[in-house]
């Protein structure tokens, strides 16, 4: 391709906030308060994702990998968040 550069969108997908959350649990509950972290009130677990691409700019890169989650359903809207994290030049 030519006429752009690559990119590395990151993402995070993580359970909205009314969702269960049982790994969050477990780590919160089962691991840390056990081991004297109890001033944890809470833990969520979500996915992180590294994606490489070949776009015009910054906004182009963002739009591309946005739509994609979206089209491809690579996270359920109704119980997840999709957050972009950060987008920079490769």
């Amino acid at each position: 391709m030519s006429g752009g550069d690559n990119w590395i969108v990151e993402i995070v997908l993580e359970n909205k906030p009314a969702a269960r959350d049982p790994v969050g649990t477990v780590i919160q509950k089962d691991l840390l308060a056990k081991k004297g972290y109890e001033m944890v009130s809470n833990v969520r677990s979500g996915q992180y994702l590294r994606i490489y691409l070949h776009a015009g700019d910054e906004g182009d890169a963002r739009a591309i990998v946005d739509k994609m989650c979206n089209d491809l359903r690579i996270f359920n809207p109704v119980t997840q968040n999709l957050t972009i994290l950060n987008v920079s030049k490769k």
